[in-house]
């Protein structure tokens, strides 16, 4: 199975050892890649554990009709292995039995001992 990340690889070798805690994402834009990809597969536990502990809800529940389809990064400002703060501006596309529609957020990330998490949506908008 293709990683839902839209990386090319497989799952395995991609965005399910960062779900598993085998290894750290290395950039932001990397845990945003598997932040998406821990929705389409449906690991709740990996989003919580990725959020910034100031700004994690106490429970997250998923739409089982919403299937996320698609990402696509659209921009970056710092968050490299050098930074301590960045964000990634990006749509993430899914379809409902209502039909497609996609999810268009600029978001906040940050290192919280040595690891990156997210923060926060800066914007957000949705489309049907």
């Amino acid at each position: 199975m293709r990683c839902p990340c839209g990386s090319g690889e497989t799952y395995e070798n991609c965005c399910a050892p960062l779900h598993r805690g085998e290894s750290a994402a290395p950039t932001a834009e990397r845990l945003m890649r598997a932040r998406f990809s821990a929705f389409a597969v449906g690991d709740v536990g990996y989003l919580l554990a990725s959020w910034h502990p100031d700004t994690r809800p106490a429970t997250i529940r998923l739409d089982p009709d919403q299937r996320w389809t698609r990402l696509e990064v659209l921009a970056t400002t710092g968050g490299s292995p050098f930074h301590t703060d960045g964000t990634v501006e990006f749509r993430a596309h899914y379809r409902t039995p209502d039909g497609p529609g996609s999810l268009h957020e600029d978001s906040e990330f940050t290192r919280v001992d040595g690891r990156w998490v997210y923060t926060r949506p800066r914007r957000v908008a949705r489309r049907a």
